[in-house]
């Protein structure tokens, strides 16, 4: 397919970019985190998203949603990165609809319908330490009765403190560091035995480490199939990854065009510091940067609505690309703004933020760049 949208996705772009601009602007963002707020993103907008039909984007039209596809769920995530919109989009309507979707009849229907009119947010308990490491999975289920009893701890939840369901990777069989033995579970909010500790991250949005002390389910809990969880995690996962990457291209190119807008405006020696060569070098190098990682992601993208078998490969290039390219408009930017960029009063930091937690989500670049190498055989 062509590296570029279609009419209908362009239409689709034309309407989520003022939308967000509008609604979710990255004032939203500085209101949340000078008032505190303990929710972390906006219910009010989270509806409007629904209204507007970007909750169900991914879900089924016999679940009430729009049955498009990861092309279109980035056209809005890139626009919920260009204005630093707190929001459980990412999450719920991407990654959890994915695993949903790949993970059996009855959950889907008990949950897709309930994500498509924006009644639910859905949270991913997958990491268990400091870096993206899925295989390394110790979270133990054993067997109670007719269902599991879930034990252990995982960390940085975001929205797990507030989501109405929790899918979890336990292990089942196996040890830490095998891909097999694992298994998807979807766990209610108010699971006896189930407690969240919120933090604020560096981009101001709240994650949770959780703790399942004893938690009880039953077998109809299981997305997917015990000990085959592999699969499900990997569909939920790339899904992840490459929403996560659109919404670091937004990220990027905002940081990008406000950099530019900037040069255009800041005076030194009594000229416009662009039209300093050196800057205008570093400022075409980005642009060039951008624009690869942008067909990296549309392509993985694709891929992804196809049901490619290179899809998983596409994604890993798309992240980790995606990953460099963002990293290096948000430093570009807070080196071209001087000192100020470095103070609150400025935008282009609190991109530099977003940024650092998009790269670690879903795994960072060099977690992907090593897959990529695997994938090719090195």
């Amino acid at each position: 397919m062509p590296l570029y949208h279609t009419d209908d996705q362009a239409m689709l772009k034309d309407t989520a970019r003022p939308f967000i601009a509008e609604s979710a602007p990255v004032a939203q963002l500085r209101k949340l985190r000078d008032t505190a707020d303990a929710t972390g993103f906006s219910r009010d907008l989270w509806k409007q998203f629904a209204e507007m039909g970007f909750t169900g984007m991914l879900v089924p039209e016999d679940k009430g949603g729009l049955g498009l596809g990861h092309v279109e769920a980035g056209i809005v995530l890139e626009e919920i990165g260009r204005n630093l919109t707190p929001s459980p989009f990412l999450a719920t309507a991407v990654a959890a609809v994915a695993a949903l979707k790949a993970g059996g009849a009855t959950l889907g229907q008990q949950w897709l319908p309930r994500i498509a009119t924006g009644d639910a947010i859905v949270a991913l308990a997958i990491d268990e330490g400091a870096k993206h490491r899925p295989a390394a999975i110790a979270l133990a289920a054993t067997r109670a009765g007719n269902g599991f009893k879930l034990s252990g701890a995982k960390r940085f939840v975001v929205h797990g403190h507030v989501a109405d369901m929790l899918i979890v990777a336990a292990r089942t069989a196996g040890a830490s560091g095998e891909e097999a033995g694992i298994t998807l579970f979807a766990v209610p909010k108010d699971a006896a035995g189930l407690s969240a500790d919120p933090a604020r991250l560096v981009d101001s949005s709240l994650a949770s480490h959780l703790a399942f002390d004893g938690v009880e389910l039953d077998a109809d809990a299981v997305l997917g199939e015990v000990d085959q969880g592999w699969p499900v995690l990997q569909t939920l996962l790339d899904a992840g990854r490459a929403g996560a990457a659109a919404e670091m291209l937004g990220v990027g190119g905002a940081a990008m065009d406000m950099t530019v807008d900037y040069l255009k405006q800041r005076k030194q020696f009594g000229r416009l510091i662009g039209e300093f060569q050196a800057l205008q070098h570093r400022a075409a190098h980005l642009y060039t940067e951008m624009e690869i990682a942008r067909a990296a992601v549309l392509k993985a993208q694709q891929l992804l609505d196809e049901g490619s078998d290179q899809a998983a490969l596409m994604v890993a290039v798309a992240k980790a690309k995606t990953g460099w390219a963002a990293g290096l408009a948000v430093r570009e930017g807070v080196q071209m703004h001087g000192g100020i960029g470095m103070t609150d009063e400025y935008d282009i930091g609190l991109y530099m933020k977003r940024d650092r937690t998009l790269a670690e989500l879903f795994g960072d670049a060099n977690f992907h760049a090593e897959r990529v190498a695997k994938m090719q055989g090195f």
